[in-house]
């Protein structure tokens, strides 16, 4: 019975914000302090809310932290011109707020976005890092599907066209989108976080920040050579959990990672971008083992 309550306690997941300059970081915790930290870092289009089923499956033995980004779930951040919406900037945000926070070693679990912003965590505090977690965050150049495209080409010509051509990614159809291309049986996608998500990038302003960040994606592209001399200097165990049908990140950049870190572990599933709405209950355990095997053995 003492078990029992000690293990409820250390499950529940509190909803906390922490001032990190101008940006009022929204973030979920659970665990023990003392314990093992992982920090979960989402992706678009999603928040925190993502990872509340690993949340609630790893506090009873790690100290969980999964951080909305600016712009992004219900963290409060300046509006467009008073912030600098990049992905160095993102980074340097979520850096201080683990400083804040006192997180001196962290395992990353990283989806999408959230990929770039853990790689340059990464890079910039290796000795920080004791294990890497990626649901479809892609490092590799392999893993850029055809769906860039247009993406690549308003890269190249920042100019007004090719930014409207892409006017169609940040709304509420696009993201609906995301979540169930590539799922055999769309009935398992639950409605929750894709009609979350929706409602949040139809506030003013978001799109346009949401088509800035999407710009500045190429910076992290552009440094796709530093983030894999990282994975060959270092060697972090690196567990990659794939939804192989992703029409963004293909499993060709899960496989890419066996060339810089030979011990990887690179698994796929039959499902789409969001792996963990449609697979959790298969994803999860394997996440579990992957911690306490590198982490706790």
């Amino acid at each position: 019975m003492t078990y029992e309550a000690t293990n409820s306690t250390t499950r529940q997941v509190h909803y906390r914000f922490e001032k990190v300059g101008d940006v009022d970081v929204f973030y979920r915790e659970a665990g023990d302090p003392a314990a093992a930290t992982v920090l979960l870092l989402h992706g678009f289009a999603a928040s925190s809310y993502m990872w509340r089923d690993v949340i609630e499956a790893l506090a009873d033995g790690y100290h969980v932290v999964a951080p909305d980004l600016p712009a992004f779930g219900f963290t409060q951040s300046p509006a467009r011109g008073e912030y600098e919406y990049t992905f160095a900037n993102l980074t340097k945000t979520i850096n201080q707020f683990t400083e804040q926070l006192n997180l001196e070693r962290y395992a990353i679990a990283v989806h999408d976005y959230g990929a770039p912003v853990g790689w340059r965590l990464a890079v910039a505090h290796p000795s920080k890092i004791t294990a890497i977690i990626s649901q479809n965050g892609n490092a590799y150049e392999e893993g850029l599907s055809q769906g860039w495209a247009p993406i690549r080409k308003y890269w190249n010509d920042p100019s007004q066209a090719n930014r409207d051509a892409l006017s169609d990614f940040p709304t509420p159809a696009s993201i609906k989108w995301q979540y169930v291309e590539g799922v055999s049986d769309t009935s398992v996608v639950a409605p929750d976080a894709y009609t979350l998500e929706g409602a949040h990038i139809s506030q003013p302003g978001m799109a346009d920040i949401q088509l800035d960040l999407l710009l500045d994606y190429a910076s992290n592209v552009a440094k796709y050579p530093e983030f894999q001399a990282y994975f060959r200097a270092y060697q972090p165990p690196l567990l990659a959990v794939w939804g192989k049908h992703d029409p963004f990140f293909l499993p060709p950049g899960a496989e890419a990672w066996k060339r810089d870190i030979h011990q990887a572990d690179i698994r796929f599933y039959d499902t789409g971008h969001f792996a963990l709405e449609t697979h959790g209950d298969v994803i999860i355990p394997v996440i579990r083992e992957f911690l306490d095997n590198h982490l706790k053995g």
